[in-house]
């Protein structure tokens, strides 16, 4: 940046020399018809010429390559800060207006180093010495020259604030219309089946009209400054061709001088224009700013430590709730829920939709964090312990498996490079992958698909399996796992679980009782809290909540 500042103020510098130059082309070479003149102050413009050429090529280089690094730095930064946001933050905000931060925002900063190389390294310093050139020829003709510039300050002014604030009314239609296109193009199954083309297709339209409309008034703003400046300067020309050309016929001063110093006034034209326009690009780079240090103001709920204080003392671990509250803004999910999952058992979590079997699994691998209460994992308190430490005890399935649009070696491998070949295999086979893995063409360089739409549901779930057998985690979550498969791949599946559960802690949400009847240990969920535990006999032995709901799917 100091590189490209300096060549730039170098290439503006240049300016003022020329017009300087001129003084003497005309008093010297022309007026007093001197050939011998002619040729040094001739090698003297050339050579201001193949300055401002080399000087613009590499500035120019180096401010492209300064607004791309800045550009990919922030970028790079912005994915790498949003990445330790918790769930709360990703449930106020869709991936749309994310991604549209993350690629339009900063595509549209990057203009600000822009804004200060060009503007403040080479007009900057072409306006001071092209007014140092007319000052010294004549000061009352330079105050002559800006007779008009009062005129410029209140628009000038009003017209940033307008563009600012219609730059920032697209950046958040820029938003909507990335998340309109992600949800039409993830959903575009159920956009089918409803025959919703026409309304998805005139909600996008509606978005990026607005759009337009904020752009086109945008692009009006940017175009009305230089405009003003054509003005002033109109003003400014004529008022100092009055004057100055007076002075030159009656003879009081020479041609040369007045040359010099229009030309001096003339060149500060292009300068003035593009800094006018910088002045609506600083306000559109600045708008994008400050949505972008908005992003980097965030900080997730809790902060944890950097090492952790505390380890499980055995593993596989209990886990322990203990008085544990959460909610989603006003509404509470858990109510002081306490219980104990067993080490090395597996426990089912089992209740009506809303009761917060979900929220314990969010609270277990820190999506989100206790609002009161503690969890204990092996003894250990869960807020002791660094974000990858806890998620490191665990390995989740669940029923949407969410499988990249990559190969299946990366979704099995998830960029862990330790992972050997007899180890990748030996999964494979446990969590049988390796039956259809062969019929599937390159194996496991075959595509997903986008979320993993090239395999079936049955597969996509031995795949997630096989990828929680190689996190290797004491503890597995399983969610709803085989919910949603026929009865040949739930078979398969739940084959697969049963040799993943081999020497872990497994906890288990069901809403279908009749997968958790073989369950150490069930706890029965209510409004937040757990209304009833024990193994299935003793539970439809009491005859309470868990019975009831069991009552009620069997006659179904």
């Amino acid at each position: 940046m100091v590189l490209a500042m300096l060549l730039s103020a170098l290439e503006g510098s240049t300016l003022g020399l020329l017009s300087w130059m001129l003084e003497p082309l005309f008093d010297e070479v022309f007026g007093a018809r001197s050939t011998g003149a002619l040729v040094w102050v001739g090698l003297g413009i050339l050579g201001l010429f193949l300055i401002r050429a080399v000087t613009s090529i590499l500035g120019r280089w180096l401010i492209a390559m300064v607004n791309q690094a800045t550009a990919t730095d922030m970028q790079e930064a912005l994915v790498r800060h949003l990445l330790t946001l918790d769930g709360s933050f990703y449930q106020k905000n869709p991936p749309g207006t994310l991604i549209e931060r993350v690629q339009g925002d900063t595509m549209a900063a990057q203009g600000a180093t822009q804004l200060v190389i060009a503007g403040v390294g080479r007009d900057m310093v072409a306006l001071a010495g092209l007014f140092v050139v007319a000052v010294g020829i004549d000061l009352r003709w330079t105050l002559v020259a800006l007779i008009g510039t009062p005129l410029l300050l209140m628009p000038a002014l009003a017209l940033q604030r307008y563009i600012r604030r219609k730059t920032q009314q697209m950046r958040i239609e820029s938003g909507l219309r990335a998340t309109r296109l992600d949800e039409i193009f993830h959903g575009i199954q159920q956009v089918k089946l409803n025959r919703m083309e026409d309304y998805q297709s005139s909600r996008f339209a509606a978005i990026v009209r607005r759009i337009l409309r904020a752009e086109v008034k945008s692009a009006l703003g940017r175009a009305t400054m230089p405009a003003l400046v054509d003005v002033v300067t109109g003003i400014g020309f004529f008022a100092v061709l009055i004057l100055g050309g007076r002075e030159v016929v009656s003879g009081q001063r020479t041609t040369g001088e007045f040359m010099a110093f229009f030309t001096a006034m003339a060149l500060t034209f292009q300068p003035i224009r593009r800094l006018s326009d910088l002045a609506g690009q600083r306000q559109i780079a600045l708008a994008s700013l400050e949505r972008i240090y908005g992003l980097f103001d965030m900080r997730a709920v809790a902060i944890r430590p950097a090492v952790s204080l505390a380890r499980p003392a055995h593993l596989p671990p209990e886990i322990r709730f203990d008085e544990v509250s959460f909610g989603y803004d006003e509404t509470p999910v858990l109510r002081g829920l306490s219980f104990t999952a067993p080490a090395g058992r597996v426990t089912a979590l089992v209740g009506a939709s809303g009761a917060g079997k979900s929220t314990v699994f969010h609270l277990l691998t820190a999506l989100a964090e206790p609002q009161s209460g503690r969890i204990l994992i092996g003894g250990a308190a869960s807020e002791g312990m660094t974000l990858a430490d806890q998620r490191s005890l665990f390995a989740a399935v669940s029923q949407e498996s969410a499988l990249f649009d990559e190969s299946l070696r990366e979704n099995l491998i998830l960029g862990r490079g330790t992972i050997t070949e007899e180890r990748l295999a030996r999964a494979l086979d446990d969590a049988n992958v390796s039956g259809f893995l062969s019929r599937l063409p390159g194996g496991l360089d075959a595509m997903a698909g986008p979320r993993g739409s090239s395999l079936s549901g049955g597969q996509r779930q031995r795949v997630a399996i096989a990828r929680a057998l190689l996190a290797d985690a004491p503890v597995l979550l399983l969610d709803e796992a085989t919910s949603a498969l026929d009865a040949a791949s739930e078979r398969a599946v739940t084959e697969a679980l049963a040799r993943a559960q081999e020497g872990r802690t497994t906890l288990v949400i069901a809403h279908r009782l009749a997968t958790v009847r073989e369950a150490d240990l069930i706890l029965v969920m209510d409004q937040g809290r757990v209304a009833e535990q024990g193994t299935h006999e003793e539970l439809l032995a009491r005859g309470g909540l868990y019975a009831r709901l069991h009552a009620l799917q069997f006659q179904a």
